[in-house]
C-alpha cells in the first residue's frame, strides 16, 4: 500500500537490474492525528503537505488535502460540528478550514509555528509551538485572536477536558497545564514526564499523552497528576485519537500505532521514511540521512534508528551526509550548520554554522570539506576551521562529489547541469539535465540522479560517454505537482527540501534515495 505517490514503473537498462532496499512509505511521517465525523483517522503530514484519512476497520487509506494543493505542511486538524476541518500550517504560520465541498480559506497568516489545534461546543483554539508561543481563541471568520496566554515554552497539540478546561501541553517544559478558555490564572497539572506533545481524554475523563522524546503514552489523573504508562512505543511520538474505545498514536516515521487496554500494541500502519535524504557507506553498511532520524539499513532492509531528532548529540535536521570514520560522519542540517557527528557517542562538532539552506557534503583527500549552499548558490570548502567560497552565482548547488583529480562536481539543480570547480573557474560537465540533485564518483564515472527526468545518469568522466541506466524513478513531486515551499520550524529545523541522494556498496551497487515515495533502491549491474 502507497498512497503518498503515483504508481510509477522503475526500470532498469539493459545490463543493470534494480530492486528496492526498504519498502516504499505510506505517509510523509504522521503528526497530528482526529477522528473525523466519518469515524476515520484524519493525519496531518508536514513534510508532505497532505493530509490523509485512514479507516481503522479496514486500514484504506485516502488522501484528502494533497501535496501541491492549498494547505501546505499540516502539523494538527480540528473538526467543526458542520464537517469543517481547521488545519494549523506550522511552517507558514497559518490556520485554514477546508469545508466539505473541498474548498479551502485561509482564516489567519500571522501566527508563527501555529502547531495545536482544537475546536469545542463552536469555539477555535490554536496555540504556537515556539518559544514565547501563544495560546488562543480564534474566531471562526478569521478575525483577530482572543490571547489566552502568551509567552510559553512551545505549547503543542492541546484538547478541552471533560471540566470544561482547556489542557495543553508545554514542550520545552516538560509539563502539562491547563486554563478556562473564558480566562483565569493558568494551573500546573504533571510535570517531569518525556516532553509531552499532545493530550486527549479517555472515556473516563483522564488525560493520555504521547511524549515524544521517551516514547511513552500515558494516563494522567488531572486530579492528582498521578501517571500511569499505557505503553512504551518508539521515541517521535506525535499525537494521538480515539475511535470509540480504540486508542491510536502518531510517529514522527508515519507508523500508527493502536495500544490496546491491556498495553498491547499493533501497527495499522508501518513506519517507514519520511524523505530519504542523503545517503552514504560506512563500513560495508548503508546510512540514511532523513532529517529527523538518522538510519542505518539492516540486512532485511529493516531500519535501525542510529540517532532522531532527540537522542542525545544528535546535530538537527539532517540532510548531506559523508561517513568519514566507523562511527563519524560529517553532515549538513538544514540549520545552515556543517558538522561532525558520532552518533554511537551521542556526540556532535559543529565546524560552521549560519549558512542559507545547505544540501550535498563530500570530504576531499586532503580531508577539506565541500559543501553546497543552495540560499546563496555558493561552494564552499572548510579546511582547518577556514570557509573558503570555490564558486558563486549557481543556480540552486545541490549535490557535492569530489572527482579523482580533487576537484569538486557540482549539480546546478536550476540550470539543469552539473559543474566542476577548479582553481576559481566553472566549467560545465554535462548539461541537459532536468533537475540533478545526488551526485556519486566511482571508478571515474559520474552517477546523477535527475529528479526531474525521474533518472539515473551514468556519465564516464574519461570518455564523455553518457547513457540512462534507470527510468521511471519515484523521486521527487509526482508527475504533475509543484509542491510548495518548506519554510521550516525553527529551532527545530530550517527551511526543508527534497534531495534525492546517492552512493555506492564496496561491490560497486548503487543506492538512490527514492524521496517520492519514500524508499531507497539499488541498482547494479548484470
Amino acid at each position: 500500500m502507497n498512497a503518498r505517490y503515483a504508481a510509477q514503473n522503475p526500470t532498469a537498462a539493459e545490463g543493470w537490474t534494480l530492486r528496492s532496499v526498504t519498502a516504499p512509505s505510506p505517509l510523509f511521517g504522521a503528526n497530528g492525528l482526529r477522528t473525523g465525523p466519518d469515524g476515520r483517522i484524519y493525519i496531518a503530514q508536514v513534510t508532505g503537505s497532505q493530509i490523509s484519512a485512514l479507516d481503522p476497520a479496514t486500514g484504506a487509506l485516502e488522501t484528502v488535502s494533497a501535496k501541491g494543493g492549498d494547505i501546505i505542511a499540516p502539523d494538527d486538524v480540528a473538526f467543526a460540528d458542520d464537517g469543517t476541518l481547521f488545519a494549523t500550517e506550522v511552517m507558514d504560520g497559518r490556520v485554514s478550514a477546508r469545508e466539505p465541498s473541498g474548498r479551502t480559506r485561509v482564516l489567519r497568516d500571522d501566527l508563527p509555528c501555529a502547531n495545536g489545534i482544537t475546536v469545542d461546543r463552536g469555539r477555535l483554539f490554536v496555540g504556537e509551538c515556539r518559544d514565547g508561543g501563544r495560546l488562543m481563541e480564534l474566531p471562526l471568520d478569521g478575525g483577530e485572536p482572543r490571547i489566552l496566554l502568551e509567552n510559553l515554552p512551545s505549547p503543542n497539540a492541546m484538547e478541552v477536558g471533560p471540566d470544561g478546561l482547556l489542557y495543553y501541553p508545554l514542550m520545552t517544559a516538560n509539563e502539562i497545564w491547563r486554563i478556562d478558555p473564558s480566562g483565569g490564572e493558568p494551573q500546573r497539572v504533571a510535570a517531569d514526564l518525556g516532553v509531552p506533545d499532545a493530550v486527549k481524554f479517555d472515556t473516563d475523563g483522564f488525560i493520555v499523552s504521547t511524549q515524544v522524546a521517551s516514547g511513552q503514552v500515558l494516563r494522567i489523573d488531572p486530579r492528582t497528576g498521578e501517571k500511569t504508562v499505557l505503553a512504551q512505543l518508539n521515541p517521535g511520538l506525535d499525537n494521538l485519537t480515539f475511535v470509540g474505545d480504540r486508542l491510536f498514536a502518531s510517529n514522527f516515521t508515519g507508523e500508527i500505532t493502536e495500544i490496546g487496554r491491556d498495553g498491547q500494541t499493533s501497527a495499522l500502519l508501518p513506519g517507514g521514511l519520511n524523505w530519504p535524504l542523503d545517503l552514504t557507506v560506512s563500513d560495508g553498511r548503508l546510512y540514511v540521512a532523513d532529517g529527523t532520524y538518522f538510519y542505518r539499513v539492516g540486512p532485511d532492509g529493516a531500519l535501525e534508528t542510529v540517532g532522531m531528532l532527540f537522542s542525545p548529540g544528535y546535530p538537527g535536521f539532517l540532510r548531506g551526509v559523508v561517513a568519514v570514520g566507523g562511527d563519524e560522519f560529517v553532515v549538513t542540517t538544514s540549520g545552515g550548520q556543517v558538522a561532525r557527528y558520532r552518533p554511537g557517542a551521542g556526540e556532535t562538532d559543529f565546524l560552521a554554522t549560519d549558512f542559507d539552506q545547505l544540501y550535498g557534503v563530500d570530504v576531499a583527500g586532503d580531508g577539506s570539506i565541500v559543501f553546497a549552499e543552495l540560499g546563496t548558490g555558493r561552494v564552499l570548502r572548510l579546511d582547518d576551521g577556514r570557509v573558503e567560497t570555490l564558486a558563486s552565482g549557481l543556480r540552486q548547488p545541490v549535490g557535492v562529489a569530489i572527482d579523482a583529480d580533487g576537484a569538486p562536481l557540482v549539480s546546478e539543480s536550476g540550470a539543469g547541469r552539473v559543474v566542476r570547480v577548479s582553481s576559481g573557474a566553472v566549467d560545465t560537465v554535462i548539461d541537459g539535465l532536468q533537475r540533478p540533485q545526488g551526485l556519486h564518483v566511482r571508478d571515474n564515472r559520474l552517477y546523477i540522479v535527475d529528479a526531474g527526468a525521474k533518472e539515473l545518469v551514468e556519465f564516464d568522466l574519461g570518455t564523455k560517454a553518457r547513457s540512462t541506466i534507470a527510468t521511471g524513478l519515484p523521486v521527487g513531486p509526482p508527475p504533475g505537482v509543484e509542491p510548495k515551499p518548506l519554510k521550516g520550524m525553527p529551532p527545530f529545523s530550517g527551511p526543508q527540501g527534497p534531495f534525492a541522494g546517492i552512493t555506492s556498496g564496496p561491490d560497486g551497487t548503487l543506492f538512490v534515495s527514492a524521496d517520492g515515495d519514500g524508499s531507497v533502491l539499488a541498482v547494479s549491474r548484470g
